[in-house]
């Protein structure tokens, strides 16, 4: 497809920004061909018009998809440019803090101003052995595929180690030669790697200086020569060094220091060794004061100048030396100060008795008159005559600093040599891995011949760069047979030759050096017209016509030609030389004898760096006429020289590339300058390799990796079964331009971009399956949730609306009852408000009213008095116009009425004259008449009901009256009565009163007589309450006293039982310790055995040429001391040879610390033997006096005994008896001539040897009953022997307690019959008696063993009796206690109560103090013991840790047996099998050799019983303790020990060998416990196998040897686990995906990691449990001890875990979500197949906590503060940094996963910043949980075994 299409709406591109130097934008609409302009969305949220450029028409670079950001490789990125190199350097270093990573063929490596815990020897293990691209970038990793390709192609290698100054060159390179050292292992004691190291110190304090970018900045570059031997071992080391800066001894810049030494002697100049060099401070010399920053901060120059010192005694410079060294440097600075006056102006002087010079030929010594001439005149030499010519101040000035640098140079030289012969090796070198650590490409303001040389030198490393990546390219391409087209890269050979071919700018300047007049402008003006306008690559600057223009491969670089002339020429005055040579100082000549010798000698420049060629350890002697020539040489000469030889040097090797990339000019860690970084990525190349990259096909995948990643884009039907071509149609259909990719043999390979239009094309049909499957899961998880929320709903609004209701019917009560109380309320307010204001308007109107009145009543009074007035007046005038007007009325009435008369007369006589008039008349009235008629009958009738009730009346009224009447006289009678009880109730109420002052007088007696008591029953109830709240509080008192006693002896037992847990505990862990220790040791006694067994064949071999080979020493091995070692009598033999060959150190290297430890052993094993000799021999004086003593006893004699001395001479006559038969037997065997009679077969010879087998049987049996005759009689006779006076009480108490032992009275006269007998036989019957001298010998020591129990019964008697006196004062104590308990008990009898309380409080207070105090001193007492069982506990294991070989052999014979075989009475069986074997001693190699050294374990294991080898050394060693035979059974354990480790070194790396010897040891072990006769291990044996214990040697000695070697062959059995699993464990637990299509595979680099697809040889989860099936399957077949079986799964697991979650933490690709599944599930396969096998309880499962919580970390949400605090809780098995790392190292693998914040991070360290853990990065793989050997008794009894004929071991007799 076209790169255009690719330009969509939402698609991120990269645009140039001046400050970022590029920054990310969105596209806002789609681009379309033509357009001039795009539209973008900054990251800030800016939108932008972005136009493009109308020329070129270059559209922005494409940023790559964020699942590509971070990789570890470069080139793995789709889009190779630069935007995306720095984005992802900045994403890796900022947000990951990963400071490694790859860009093809070279690591960039960025300083990050912090020391990382990164470098430990457990990364450089990690890191050991794996593929270059397997692991995530390091620097180990460069320098182990160096290593690897060194051994592989038998081809030396380079690691070229570039960058500016500061940049962390010199830490690379000193951390990949660590890596050499460690990883390789050093051929002798003394490494190699430290030698360099320590002459790091020195090279700094000479080679380094602070500048304006560094305070220790490397002012030289060097390389480094690690040779090994055809073993790939160190051997040794050469320094080259370059371009030392000598201008820096005479001037430094503002803020800048010259070289440290000089400042460190000035610190160091009061020591009084550097009194005579009369320095003083740094500012009082010219040559350290110009930078005005004579200190550094944080460095202390006095510490420096002691290191420095130590680093030169170290590599061999001596005290003389180093004097002399810092004598030439205090020269230098006094030289600096020397000063010239001017006589005239082509002259100058020195002032007399000048005292810098004085001082500065003092030192030097040489003559001061004569150097003081020679600084201000030169010699001038013409072909006739020789001048002597005045110079000037200046030229007198430049000639000091001349020969001021040419010393130092001189000196730099002399140390460097020197550091070369302290690393040189005088063993032959095979092959060598080169570091060179030289400067980078330099550019400043002012540039001159110094940064000439250096970017040169850059361009020839930049070329040979080029051409190593486009070789490499190139060979891909054709292995994989892809199309070749050439690639355009920028190839920098026309610069290369604009500088050094003929006419060059280096040839012009050494030809205007010869010339006499020369001069920087004269050669600017040959250069200009050479080059300009003719070479590209050459300008001319505008301003300046005395500077040139280079454009180098990194930038255009401006040189000022000012000083190129003399800096080329670097003049030194002979004459000055020449002084310096004759000085009586010897070393200052020594600096100048390599003139003559040098190759190209050291050369400076006025300013600036200066090259320096190659120092070499031996250099030749040139030719007397050369050395001339060779002096005259140019600087630009030189330097091209040198770097010639470096380039050859250099393309001689495979080269391997490290940019060191400072990030920013501040030291700031970790923090990332865009703008510098990028003026560094394209100095170094990193860019221009990206830009070859993309050129071709940048992309690679495999078939398998492809069809596995885009799987998604292809249909069923796609799908074939040959992936290559399933990939092929695929590819066809996505991209359509077959010009975008090509196909491999194994690999397709994609252009630039291609790989992430897949990655879109994947993404987009992901996403639309997740959106199809998200919107189906989302409709069903709402319609489900919409669901549950309805009937929610309905359930919450139910129970709503009825607590609703509930609440309004409530609210209606209340209302109610609210209006009711405000109604009442209101109107009772009302009602008073009202009553009040009408009570006080009737107040105001009744005032008011009256005052009304009044005034009312005075005016009616007035007018009342007035009305009277006008009344009199009034009624005369109105009685007088009254009676005028009455008159006048009544006139007018009369009047009136006579004519209205007059009219009514009128009418009514008219109507009288009409007779309807009188009907109408008549109606009317008869009407009224009936009304009338009715009216008076009613009131008839209501007057007769009237009278009726009127009578009635009356005679109630009479009868009334009547009654009245009575009561009238009744009251009158009782008006009587009343009076005369009158005057009763007078006298009554007289009596009354006199009763009431009655009372009120008793009511006041009463009164206070109730007063009176109340105020007593007050007081009492107070007393009362007083006393019960005493005794309340003494009863709380008490209880809290109690309780306090009780809390207190509580707490004080649960401090002790705590500290004795914690004591326990800590005991555990110091056991633990110091086993692990111990095993340790005896891991590496072992390692040193085997070395010793090498070198023994080395010594035998050493004539021989080895066979070249890749052997990797172990790194972990070191040097301790060994433990134990036993050699068999052949071994001894066999180590003679090789012994007497040792001292010629010519043909092998001597092992100095070995042989010093061996020989100190040796001398410490002579004065132990020396000891234990001196004590024997006072033993057997003792033996001798005992028998003197028992000698000159007289004898008693008796006729009791007859008994026992018949029965003894029975017994010796029966045994003469038999060997007489014996001899006549054998006599008569020798003397058959026939050979068929004799021969082995014949049946004579079978019937001969039958009849010899059973007297011998027979003869066993009588000497047994010898013996055991022969003790008791020696025991009777011991005990009933009377005592002298001069007998001690231990003879008397040794006889009392054997008379008790006897039962009865018969055995006690047998005994005493026995010893009469015993003491009347004479000396002739002891003669008689032991004939052959055995009884003798039994007799002498049975007598030591009744001696030795004699003193063990008087040590137990006197601790018997210590105990019971320790007893009795315990009575004694007690009894005191206890009476004085009754004194105090009668004494608180007779107190009071409450006294009596108080007291028995304080005595209980007292006895518990006393009990306290008593539990702290025994806690103290405890606390001492411990420590002192602590103090001892180390220093036995220490002892333990210094046996050497061949402590057993000199032990002897009574040292074996440590308690003495106490005689028993054994019953004879007749010809029964007592579980016994017996062999000759001559048999014993053969028996050995059978059973041990030929045997096949996987025979014996299927065919036979598990440990048969164990129980057939078991009843060997019975026989020979029956025999009591100690050589024999000294002889036969070691041999056996010595043969398992023979066939444990022979078969070392087969496991079965190794498992079955395991076994075998271990049981053999427990068969020498369970029948050691202790009682401890035969608590669960059988009453036969009781009786086959040992009974004449305790074997404990052995049994820890023997424990010892299990423990070898147990670390051995792990290492062989180790091996076999290491190559599976990474490929099966991480790599392969056991749940296919959970996780896929990303885009990767020009590295290529091991491939996550199982192709065939690659290891799965099912090969690591098919192998651990194979491991239990072998170790159960063997009879391996159930609980050992454990431990050994135990072991495996944690070595499964620990190098699991090491890759993880060390692979960026791994950390991922889907990964995390994937190991979560593999940790469920393997917790299955422990419960398969049911190894659950074995600890394996907890080994493999540290994986899980890391998977689990992996896949938890990673947003949060709660997510951060549920990590923080759930990885306690992770330490923090294992956290941050996993963190940083989490990659989304698909673009729906989303990137750990580094807020988050932050979050993380924050909470764990309190955790106290390890900071160690990684989980220590070789590490080997301690072992224990639990006691496991077998049932098998010895009897019933039966050897097979297989084994061949027919010369064993059953006994």
């Amino acid at each position: 497809m076209a790169a255009s299409e690719l330009y969509t709406k939402f698609a991120r591109v990269w645009i140039p920004d001046p400050e970022e130097v590029w920054k990310s934008a969105e596209l806002l609409k789609d681009y379309k061909p033509g357009d001039k302009v795009l539209l973008l969305h900054l990251e800030e949220g800016q939108d932008l018009e972005y136009r493009l450029d109308p020329k070129t028409k270059e559209l922005p670079h494409l940023r790559n998809p964020d699942i590509l950001v971070g990789e570890n490789d470069l080139t793995a990125l789709s889009y190779l440019h630069e935007p995306a190199v720095l984005h992802n350097l900045r994403v890796r270093f900022i947000d990951s803090k990963l400071i490694y990573t790859y860009c093809g063929i070279v690591l960039v490596a960025i300083n990050p101003y912090e020391q990382l815990p990164i470098y430990g020897e457990d990364i450089i293990n990690a890191y050991s052995g794996q593929n270059m691209g397997d692991m995530d970038p390091h620097i180990f990793a460069v320098a182990e595929e160096a290593y690897k390709q060194m051994a592989r192609d038998e081809r030396n290698q380079s690691i070229i180690v570039s960058g500016e100054s500061g940049a962390g060159k010199t830490v690379s390179a000193k951390y990949a030669m660590r890596y050499f050292a460690t990883v390789s292992g050093s051929a002798s004691e003394a490494n190699v790697e430290e030698k360099v190291l320590a002459s790091n110190p020195i090279m700094e304090s000479i080679g380094n200086a602070k500048t304006t970018r560094n305070d220790n900045s490397s002012r030289f570059g060097k390389y480094i020569e690690i040779g090994f031997d055809k073993r790939y071992r160190i051997i040794g080391a050469n320094m080259r060094t370059y371009l030392l800066e000598k201008s820096r001894v005479v001037f430094q810049a503002e803020e800048e220091r010259n070289y440290h030494i000089f400042y460190q002697l000035c610190a160091s100049a009061k020591l009084p060794e550097f009194k005579m060099l009369r320095l003083g401070n740094a500012d009082s010399f010219h040559y350290t004061k110009q930078g005005g920053s004579p200190m550094i901060e944080g460095v202390d120059d006095a510490k420096e100048m002691s290191h420095t010192r130590q680093a030169c005694t170290l590599l061999g410079i001596s005290e003389s030396y180093q004097m002399g060294i810092f004598r030439i440097l205090a020269g230098i600075l006094h030289l600096g100060n020397v000063g010239f006056a001017s006589r005239d102006s082509d002259s100058c002087t020195i002032p007399p008795k000048h005292e810098p010079l004085i001082i500065f030929c003092d030192l030097m010594g040489v003559d001061y008159e004569e150097m003081c001439h020679w600084l201000c005149h030169r010699k001038l030499a013409t072909a006739t005559e020789t001048y002597i010519k005045p110079i000037s101040k200046l030229q007198a000035t430049n000639a000091r600093d001349a020969l001021a640098k040419h010393i130092y140079a001189k000196l730099f030289n002399w140390i460097v040599d020197h550091v070369n012969q302290a690393l040189h090796s005088a063993v032959k070198q095979h092959s060598f891995i080169g570091v060179l650590d030289i400067y980078g490409f330099e550019t400043f303001e002012i540039n001159s011949f110094e940064q000439f040389c250096i970017n040169y030198a850059n361009e020839k490393l930049q070329q040979q760069f080029n051409m190593h990546v486009f070789k490499l390219e190139q060979e891909e391409y054709m292995k994989e047979q892809i199309p070749w087209t050439l690639i355009d890269f920028y190839d920098n050979q026309p610069c290369i030759n604009l500088i050094e071919s003929k006419m060059g700018i280096l040839d012009l300047l050494d030809e205007e050096c010869k010339m006499p007049k020369g001069t920087d402008d004269t050669w600017a003006q040959k250069l200009y017209n050479t080059h300009l306008n003719k070479c590209a690559l050459f300008e001319k600057p505008r301003m300046s016509n005395k500077a040139f223009i280079i454009k180098h491969f990194a930038d255009k670089v401006e040189y000022q030609c000012e000083g190129f002339l003399e800096k080329n020429k670097d003049t030194v005055f002979e004459e000055q030389i020449k002084v310096l040579k004759s000085s009586k100082f010897k070393m200052l000549p020594e600096l100048f004898q390599d003139d003559e010798k040098a190759i190209s000698p050291t050369s400076a420049t006025s300013s600036g760096r200066t090259p320096l060629t190659r120092v070499p350890v031996k250099p030749a002697k040139g030719r007397p006429g050369q050395m001339a020539k060779e002096h005259k040489k140019t600087v630009g000469h030189q330097f091209r020289n040198s770097l010639h030889l470096l380039m050859e040097t250099l393309n001689a090797t495979t080269p391997h590339y490290v940019r060191c990339i400072k990030p920013n000019d501040f030291k700031f860690p970790f923090t990332f300058d865009e703008k510098r970084a990028v003026q560094q990525l394209r100095a170094c190349g990193v860019l221009e390799t990206i830009r070859i990259s993309a050129a071709g096909f940048p992309s690679r995948w495999t078939y398998q990796e492809f069809f596995s990643r885009y799987r998604v884009l292809m249909k069923q039907k796609d799908v074939l079964g040959d992936r290559k071509q399933t990939c092929k149609n695929v590819l066809e259909k996505l991209i359509l331009d077959k010009d975008k990719y090509q196909f491999g043999k194994t690999k397709i390979f994609f252009r630039a971009g291609q790989v992430a239009y897949l990655e879109k094309l994947r993404a987009d049909k992901l996403r639309a399956a997740c959106i199809r499957i998200q919107k189906t899961i989302r409709g069903w998880l709402l319609r489900k949730k919409y669901l549950c929320m309805q009937r929610a709903a309905i359930t919450v609004q139910r129970y709503v609306r009825g607590y609703q209701a509930r609440c309004y019917a409530k609210f209606l009560r209340r209302t109610k009852a609210a209006t009711t109380i405000q109604k009442y309320w209101r109107m009772y307010v009302v009602r008073r408000r009202y009553k009040v204001r009408r009570a006080a308007t009737i107040v105001l109107q009744s005032c008011l009213r009256g005052y009304l009145a009044r005034n009312r009543y005075r005016k009616i009074l007035r007018e009342h008095k007035a009305v009277i007035i006008q009344k009199r007046v009034r009624g005369w005038l109105a009685r007088t116009h009254y009676k005028k007007t009455m008159q006048a009325i009544i006139y007018l009435q009369c009047c009136f009425r006579r004519m209205m008369a007059k009219r009514e007369l009128k009418k009514l006589k008219i109507e009288a004259r009409s007779v309807e008039r009188y009907k109408k008349l008549h109606i009317g009235m008869e009407n009224k008449i009936m009304q009338l008629q009715r009216k008076v009958d009613e009131q008839n009738k209501d007057y007769k009901c009237l009278m009726e009730k009127l009578t009635n009346l009356e005679g109630l009224y009479n009868s009334e009256t009547e009654k009245l009447r009575n009561d009238v006289e009744r009251l009158h009678l009782s008006e009587e009565e009343a009076k005369v009880a009158t005057g009763r109730v007078l006298s009554l109420q007289e009596e009354i009163a006199k009763l009431r002052k009655d009372l009120e007088q008793t009511r006041s007696e009463k009164k206070c007589i109730e007063e009176r008591a109340d105020k007593y029953k007050q007081e009492t109830e107070q007393l009362v309450s007083n006393l019960k709240e005493e005794n309340t509080l003494l009863k709380q008192e008490k209880e809290t006293l109690n309780h306090l006693i009780v809390e207190q002896a509580k707490e004080m037992t649960e401090t002790m039982e705590k500290k004795l847990v914690e004591e326990t505990k800590q005991l555990e862990i110091d056991l633990n310790d110091e086993r692990l220790r111990y095993q340790n040791l005896l891991n590496e006694f072992s390692r040193l055995e085997e070395r010793y067994d090498d070198l023994k064949e080395e010594m035998t071999l050493m004539l021989n040429v080895p066979k070249p080979g890749h052997k990797r020493t172990d790194s972990t091995h070191s040097s301790n001391e060994s433990e134990y070692t036993f050699s068999s009598e052949f071994a001894e033999t066999e180590d003679i040879a090789p012994r007497t060959e040792e001292p010629s150190e010519k043909k092998v290297p001597l092992d100095m610390s070995l042989f010093l430890k061996l020989q100190k052993r040796v001398t410490e094993l002579e004065q132990e033997k020396q000891i234990l000799q001196d004590e024997l021999d006072r033993k057997e004086e003792q033996v001798f006096r005992s028998k003197a003593k028992e000698e000159e006893r007289p004898p008693i004699r008796g006729a009791e005994l007859e008994y026992e001395s018949l029965k003894r001479q029975e017994l010796e006559s029966e045994n003469k008896k038999l060997k007489n038969e014996l001899n006549e037997l054998r006599k008569a065997l020798s003397e058959k001539s026939a050979p068929e009679v004799t021969a082995p077969g014949a049946p004579a010879y079978r019937v001969l040897m039958e009849q010899l087998t059973s007297v011998s049987e027979e003869l066993d049996v009588r000497k047994e009953e010898v013996l055991i005759l022969r003790s008791q009689l020696v025991s009777q006779k011991e005990a009933i022997q009377p005592k002298d006076d001069k007998n001690t009480m231990t003879d008397s108490t040794i006889l009392l307690e054997d008379v008790q032992k006897m039962k009865d009275k018969g055995e006690i006269a047998q005994a005493y019959i026995g010893l009469k007998e015993t003491n009347r036989s004479s000396a002739l019957d002891y003669q008689e008696l032991n004939e052959d001298g055995e009884l003798w010998l039994v007799y002498e020591g049975l007598k030591q063993a009744n001696r030795l129990l004699e003193s063990q019964l008087q040590s137990q008697k006197r601790s018997h009796e210590n105990e019971a006196e320790a007893l009795r004062g315990e009575i004694q104590s007690l009894k005191e206690e206890n009476n004085r308990q009754q004194q105090l008990l009668a004494q608180n009898l007779q107190l009071p109560p409450e006294a009596r309380i108080e007291a028995s409080l304080q005595h209980e207070i007292t006895r518990l103090t006393n009990e306290n105090l008593d539990l702290m001193e025994q806690l103290e007492k405890q606390d001492k013991t411990v420590r002192k069982l602590k103090k001892q506990l180390k220093v036995f294991a220490k002892k333990i840790g210094e046996l050497e070989v061949g402590q057993m052999e000199n032990i002897s014979p009574g040292q074996i047996i440590d308690e003495p075989i106490r005689p028993v009475n054994i019953p004879r069986k007749e010809k029964d099998f007592q579980g016994m074997l017996e062999y000759k001693r001559e048999d014993e190699q053969k028996l050995v050799k059978n059973l041990i050294l030929e045997l096949k374990p996987r025979g014996v294991a299927v065919n036979l019983i598990p440990g048969l080898p164990a129980y057939i050394l078991f009843m060997c060693v019975r026989h020979a303790d029956y025999l009591n035979d100690d050589q024999k059974v000294r002889s036969l354990l070691t041999s056996t020990i010595n043969s398992i480790k023979k066939v444990l070194k022979k078969r070392g790396d087969d496991f079965e060998t190794v498992s079955f010897w395991l076994s075998n040891t271990c049981r053999f072990l427990h068969c020498l416990k369970q029948y050691s006769g202790e009682e401890g291990f035969m608590k669960h044996n059988t009453s036969r196998q009781n009786e086959h214990c040992l009974t004449n040697f305790d074997l404990a000695e052995y049994r820890q040897v023997l424990s010892d070697l299990a423990i070898q062959i147990y670390q051995q059995l792990v290492r062989v686990l180790e091996n076999i699993l290491q190559p599976m464990i990474v490929s099966g637990m991480l790599e392969h995906e056991t749940i296919q299509g959970v996780s896929g595979v990303k885009p990767t680099g020009l590295r290529k990691r091991t491939s996550s697809i199982a192709d065939e040889g690659t290891y799965t989860l099912d090969s690591i449990l098919r192998q651990l099936n194979a491991f239990h399957s072998v170790m159960c077949q063997h009879g391996m001890d159930p609980e050992l079986i454990k431990q050994v799964v135990k072991q495996m697991f944690y070595i499964v875990g620990a190098i699991t979650l090491n890759n993880l933490l060390l692979r960026k690709d791994m950390c991922s979500w889907s990964k995390g599944m994937q190991i979560r599930y593999n940790v469920s396969q393997l917790e299955e197949w422990l419960r398969d096998k049911n190894l659950m309880n074995s600890g394996a499962k907890e080994t493999l906590e540290p994986l899980i919580q890391a998977a689990q970390l992996l896949q938890v949400k990673k947003k949060t503060d709660d997510d951060a605090e549920a990590i923080c809780s759930m990885c306690n098995a992770l330490t923090t940094a294992q956290i941050v790392k996993v963190l940083n190292l989490y990659t989304p693998v698909n673009e729906f996963e989303e990137r750990v914040s580094v807020a988050f991070i932050r979050t993380i360290q924050l909470r764990l910043r309190d955790r106290k853990d390890s900071p160690q990065l990684l989980m220590d793989a070789k590490h080997i949980f301690p072992v224990t050997f639990p006691f496991n008794p077998s049932s098998l009894a010895l009897e019933t075994i039966q050897i097979p004929a297989s084994l061949g071991l027919g010369f064993i007799a059953r006994v």
